[in-house]
């Protein structure tokens, strides 16, 4: 029997394209009123009727990036207390936990950056990554996923050239995830290095190219070292 995979955040943009494209994980999607993972007698209620042999926690914010700069309280309260939150259920029911995190825990400047590699967040977005990685990585019975990713089709008519990073669609990593999902500890997940420019011209041959400028914001070298993930995706089959 397939082990069965909670997933919160059901309703976000990632587990839209894990709905319409898995076939080979046993899933339960969560809504936020299902699953509210700011209140622990939530996570544990559903916890109990579901029974899941695996928590997948994708549930917390995003996009907007602005929002992780004006409304630290929701970004905190979101990333770092939801998932700190449902790390303790998981724990105390003895769960596998795999959380989504993301490549802006990196400083972003030199680029090529391992898991075993020191993490300087360069905005809001990655330190309350960052915090929710800090509450999973205490709870042993966990994997944690630093991922770089976008929705397809790219989003935006223009794209920098001079800003190298590992994107992939959502796609990419639906179809990854069964090969990973059974994992410990920290692996980087991400598509080729390049620019993000060439990412987005090989689907849409549209799209223009601009320079980004180079700011403590918008670190230009984003690129992270997939030899762990490379090498996982090799000898599972």
């Amino acid at each position: 029997m397939k082990k069965k995979i909670l997933v919160t955040g059901g309703n976000g943009r990632f587990a839209k394209i894990l709905k319409e494209n898995n076939n080979k994980l046993n899933l339960v999607f969560v809504s936020r009123k299902e699953c509210n993972i700011l209140n622990i007698k939530s996570i544990q209620k559903i916890f109990k009727k579901i029974k899941p042999d695996i928590i997948l926690h994708c549930a917390g914010l995003s996009r907007p990036m602005q929002t992780h700069e004006k409304n630290i309280s929701k970004s905190i309260d979101l990333n770092i207390i939801g998932t700190a939150n449902v790390t303790k259920v998981c724990e105390k029911n003895n769960i596998k936990l795999v959380y989504f995190s993301t490549g802006y825990v990196y400083e972003g400047t030199k680029g090529n950056y391992s898991e075993t590699d020191p993490v300087k967040p360069f905005n809001n977005y990655g330190l309350s990554k960052l915090g929710g990685e800090c509450a999973v990585s205490m709870y042993k019975n966990s994997l944690i996923l630093r991922i770089t990713m976008t929705e397809k089709p790219f989003l935006y008519k223009k794209a920098f050239s001079n800003l190298k990073t590992n994107y992939m669609f959502h796609e990419d990593l639906v179809k990854m995830l069964p090969k990973l999902i059974n994992r410990k500890g920290i692996i980087n997940v991400g598509g080729k290095t390049q620019s993000v420019y060439s990412f987005a011209k090989f689907q849409d041959k549209s799209v223009k190219k601009i320079k980004a400028k180079k700011n403590n914001l918008m670190p230009l070298n984003q690129t992270m070292n997939l030899t762990k993930l490379n090498k996982l995706l090799k000898n599972i089959k």
